[in-house]
Formats: C-alpha cells, structure tokens, sequence
C-alpha cells in the first residue's frame, strides 16, 4: 500500500485514540483489507474499543449515572430515489458533516462498504412494498473517517414517498477534558484518591446528594462527618472526579430537577421551589435565571390548565 494511504489509515487510528481518550468507545477505524502490522494495530484498536465499551463506564470506577450521558436522535429525510432531501441538527454532533456535505448526496455515500450492502437490500424492499419498515444495524462513516454502528429504522413517511432513516445514540459529554487551562493545584489528584475505596465514597457522597435534592445540603464539614472522611479529601477529590464543586452539582441538579418539573407538571412554581429545596421563591427564580439564562415564568409548561405562581 503507497505511503498516502498509511498516512490516512494512521491518521484514522489517531482520530480514534482522540475520541477513546475522551470517552467514546462506539466508533471504529475502518478496515483496509490490507495484510500488513498497521492492519493488525487497526484491528487491536477497535476490539480495545469494543472491550471498554462493554466493561467500563466514561469515569474508570466512577459511575456518574446519567449526568454526563444524553441520548440524541439522529434523523435523516430521504426522496424516491434514496438521495438526502434533509437532516436534524444532531446528525452534526454524531456524524461531523455539514448542510453542505451531504445535502443531494446519495445516503449510501456516509455507509461502510459492509453496510452498503445490507442498504442495496432494504431500497429494494422499499422499492417493491411502499408501507415496508425495517430495522437495521447500519454503520456510518463519520467527517474524520471513523466508523460509528447505528440500530437505524427505516420506514416511508405517510402521504409522500420520502424515507425516514434515524437511530438513537448515546452521547457522552466531554466533561474529561476541560476546554480552558485551570490552576496546577486544580490538576494534580488529591493526596489519598490512589484507592477504588476512596473513589466509591465519594461516589457514595454523589448519590446522597441526588436523592437529597429536597433538603438543605450539610456543610463540607458535616458531609465528612457522615462518610466518615476528612475535609479535603471530599472537597477537592469530588472535584476532581466530577469536574465541578460540591455545591455547583447540588444548586445545578436541583435546578434541573425544578425545570423538568415546570415543564411536566401543573405544580405552582413557588411549590416547586420549595420541593427543590429553595427557602424562598426569589432565591429559586434568581437562581433558576442564572443557570439558564430565563426566568420560571419563561419556561413553556406542557399542560395548559396550571395554576401559575403569584
């Protein structure tokens, strides 16, 4: 294989160690067919990457349930003749591409070369039964050449002869890697956090403060006090371990919970500030506007017949 081509299949495994080091086991290198040692890394690269995706989770020992997860859908609209009439924004943040890329392009053009086969299939079916639907694991091809398996539905939308194609992933925030440089003392692992003990406590201090959203959070001091640990070592290791302080997660979570809330709910708003465990309505809208830039009042509540907060 010429020296262009290497160049290309090294810089797909570097592409893919960038998003393995950020967390995101579920893209592959494409393989080559080639019989040769930088195959071979490519095909070590990908089953590293299939063994962390099935054994660890985005923070080592840390679970961080879904805090720094979020499923996103990726939709694409199709005409007669299978060429991308359309997409949703998310396709950017799974895929890479741009309007530009892909807009009157063949759907086939962003599959792997396995997958457009299994595609030549489902347009044929498409093809012979107007009202055929099928579920099928395809695999993308994303903007840097990496691949990205999606459990994809296609069906025909109703009243046109358009193609509907999406698929639900998983996303992981990249909270790992800061996007500004902070302090040294911010970086360096607190004295002690070497052992998985540790790192469970502090989990565990994660966890109570979830399921204590309700209640007034206990001072650094008390907190220690509860799980049995020193001062600094909760302090700067959750810090360490979640990217954030101890009270920032707290006030951010219980605004979270309060949105969902307005947003699902026919409770008064001061009752929701109460339930998320504000003292007083102008705290919570004070709070609730910094964090997401509108006020409660502003929020698009789904049920129409609400008591609204005076």
């Amino acid at each position: 294989m010429d020296s262009d081509s290497n160049n290309i299949r090294f810089q797909n495994i570097y592409q893919m160690l960038i998003q393995m080091g950020k967390g995101n086991f579920t893209q592959r290198v494409e393989r080559s067919g080639e019989d040769d040692n930088l195959e071979t890394l490519i095909v070590l690269v990908n089953m590293l990457a299939e063994e962390l995706n099935s054994l660890i989770s985005h923070k080592g020992f840390v679970n961080p349930h879904h805090s720094s997860k979020y499923l996103v859908q990726t939709s694409f609209i199709l005409d007669s003749n299978f060429i991308i009439k359309s997409f949703n924004s998310d396709v950017f943040n799974i895929l890479g591409y741009s309007p530009e890329d892909l807009i009157n392009k063949q759907f086939s053009t962003i599959l792997s070369k396995e997958s457009v086969v299994v595609w030549n299939g489902i347009k044929e079916d498409l093809q012979k039964d107007l009202t055929h639907r099928s579920a099928q694991q395809l695999t993308y091809i994303t903007k840097n050449n990496l691949q990205r398996p999606s459990f994809c539905n296609i069906s025909r939308l109703f009243h046109n002869n358009d193609i509907l194609v999406s698929s639900v992933s998983n996303i992981i925030e990249d909270t790992a890697l800061p996007t500004k440089l902070i302090s040294s003392t911010e970086t360096i692992k607190p004295t002690g956090l070497y052992r998985l003990s540790d790192v469970q406590l502090i989990q565990k201090v994660y966890d109570y403060i979830l399921n204590n959203l309700d209640k007034p959070l206990p001072t650094i001091k008390e907190l220690s006090r509860i799980f049995g640990t020193n001062e600094y070592k909760l302090k700067f290791g959750f810090k360490y371990l979640f990217k954030t302080s101890i009270y920032r997660f707290y006030n951010n979570k219980r605004l979270q919970r309060a949105h969902l809330l307005i947003q699902q709910s026919t409770i008064p708003l001061k009752e929701i500030a109460t339930m998320c465990g504000f003292s007083t309505y102008p705290n919570f809208s004070k709070a609730f506007k910094k964090l997401f830039g509108y006020s409660p009042n502003n929020v698009s509540r789904k049920y129409t017949s609400l008591t609204k907060s005076s």
